[in-house]
């Protein structure tokens, strides 16, 4: 017994038609949409303090108005959190959309994860829940389920634990769930979208990714027939490293040993994941504190030319006693420019100035001011890339952990009956996974200087402050280079700005892979734009040109 679960959405603003792409693309038991990040949850909060009545994902409404007849025609049931702050506003709205269609659908959502007004000074505050409110739901029939902050890949374990059958203490079967939800979440980057290899096959449109799950856990990866992009042990390894950390990855369900994960080429396009361990989850929750952090302004001037150093000295000095109130002044100088460049954008480098403060003036028209009024009266060749505004608010995002006895979970049905579902009996505090054994070394040879994406992919991504780069080799001689020569010295080596932080190596040999974990390096989050790439979306790239001493046989 197989259950095709498909995704149609790794983010607010994800391809509009991909909905349709799935319903219509192949078979399909339930199709997930995963609308929240970390970021999605500050931008909703500030609609909710426009509109009370908004807080959710729009975008979904008007992708459902096209295909809700479809779904119903096929039988697909549809689990997404796009209601976000506010799930049973959109699950209402999705009921009075069907009702215009004529469309019979039973509509249920999953609430209890808004902590908001426990918080004070939080703009929102949403506990990570698990999957077992989706599976209520979907036991009682309901053919769209609407939910608020779940964890990504509980719109797997959801749907699997109705299907199956699965209790809370079946921890290996939802520990594969979850590696199958973890993979599908972000959509298109598990079938070659955002991948280091990703000229191994055509991703000018890469297709979204559905699971074969089966009741033991084990899945197989694939996307419909006909569609963009491939599927393949190496895409699915960078999504299963994506934005997680050590063996032990914890959720609201189960923790999931991702040092048991087994993958294997099933054909073309098809990848298999089995052998996954799960273990009790922890006594916690985790909870994201999204709160209203100031004011910012940015101008980035342009240097053309000769003297960029003494350009920069130049406009630094003249802006300073400007600046002098401001809370937080920041200066970043890209060396883009190159000499005897053959056109003024390669000859130019860029001085970008960004600054915080709680008082939107400081940052507002002090700034702008004083940075147009050097328009005629600074460096040669003056010009920024637009004009500095008056400012705008910034967010700052921060995790904490609650006791699962202080979160009402609950299903709410299509006919208002209203379904706790009880914390979890069974619980166990993280440690962490003793460190394997590493294997041996690879012989003495020839080594040639050269960038390390040669031998290794990477993927990198964000939580709160910190970020997390995972690297994997593709072939086990890579892996026993790899694992000897990028320890967490030389990573920090590689990557200067982390030589400050603390940074934390993981092994996982069965994925030949190590993750990075780079603390503070986000600073208060991806809203607070602390850095240039402030998701660190690109830091494994970044990491993947870097030159070290490869051997030669490698490349």
């Amino acid at each position: 017994m197989t259950l095709r679960i498909g995704n149609a959405s790794g983010f607010y603003g994800d391809r509009f038609d991909a909905l349709r792409e799935m319903l219509t693309g192949g078979e399909l038991d339930v199709l997930t949409g995963d609308y929240l990040a970390e970021l999605t949850m500050l931008i909703l909060g500030r609609d909710r303090l426009k509109d009370p009545a908004a807080g959710y994902a729009r975008t979904f409404l008007r992708q459902l108005e096209d295909c809700l007849g479809i779904a119903q025609e096929r039988g697909v049931r549809i689990v997404t959190n796009a209601g976000g702050l506010n799930p049973a506003g959109l699950a209402d709205a999705v009921r009075n959309l069907a009702d215009r269609l004529g469309v019979a659908v039973r509509v249920a959502h999953v609430e209890g994860d808004d902590l908001t007004d426990l918080r004070p000074g939080s703009l929102a505050a949403h506990a990570y829940l698990g999957g077992f409110g989706i599976a209520a739901c979907l036991r009682e029939g309901a053919d769209i389920v609407v939910t608020g902050r779940v964890t990504d890949a509980a719109l797997v374990t959801g749907p699997a634990a109705a299907h199956f059958g699965w209790s809370e203490t079946d921890y290996d079967r939802l520990a594969g769930a979850v590696a199958a939800g973890h993979v599908l979440e972000c959509g298109a980057q598990a079938t070659g979208g955002n991948y280091a290899f990703f000229r191994d096959g055509d991703v000018r449109r890469p297709g979204f990714p559905l699971a074969e799950l089966h009741e033991d856990g084990s899945c197989v990866i694939t996307k419909h027939p006909g569609t963009g992009g491939f599927v393949d042990v190496g895409t699915v390894t960078a999504q299963l490293l994506y934005e997680t950390a050590g063996a032990r990855y914890a959720g609201p369900d189960v923790t999931t040993r991702l040092d048991t994960v087994r993958l294997g080429q099933d054909g073309p396009d098809r990848v298999r994941i089995d052998g996954v361990r799960g273990e009790a989850p922890p006594p916690t929750l985790k909870v994201g504190l999204n709160k209203l952090g100031g004011f910012r302004n940015e101008v980035v001037f342009v240097l053309t030319g000769l003297d960029i150093e003494a350009k920069a000295a130049l406009v630094r000095e003249q802006l300073e006693p400007a600046l002098g109130k401001a809370a937080d002044v920041r200066w970043e100088l890209a060396r883009t420019d190159r000499p005897d460049a053959s056109t003024e954008e390669t000859a130019s480098a860029l001085l970008r100035l960004v600054v915080r403060d709680p008082d939107q003036e400081t940052v507002g028209r002090a700034l702008s001011g004083a940075a147009v009024e050097l328009a005629l009266a600074s460096y040669p060749g003056f010009h920024v890339l637009a004009p500095p505004g008056k400012g705008s608010p910034y967010g700052v995002f921060e995790d904490v952990y609650v006791p699962r006895s202080g979160v009402d979970h609950v299903a709410v049905l299509h006919d208002g009956r209203r379904i706790p579902v009880p914390p979890a009996h069974d619980t166990a505090v993280l440690d962490d996974v003793p460190e394997p054994p590493l294997p041996e070394p690879l012989a003495p040879g020839p080594t040639r200087h050269a960038p390390l994406g040669l031998v290794a992919g990477a993927r990198s991504g964000d939580k709160g402050g910190n970020a997390n780069v995972g690297v994997w080799a593709r072939t086990d001689d890579a892996w026993r280079w790899l694992v000897h020569e990028l320890t967490t010295d030389r990573f920090q080596q590689l990557i200067p700005e982390s030589r400050e932080l603390n940074v934390t190596r993981h092994l996982l040999p069965g994925l030949r892979a190590l993750n990075f974990v780079v603390e503070g390096i986000l600073g208060a989050g991806v809203a607070a734009q602390h850095r240039f790439d402030p998701q660190a979306k690109a830091l494994g790239e970044w990491l993947r040109s870097r030159h070290l001493d490869i051997p030669e046989a490698l490349l």
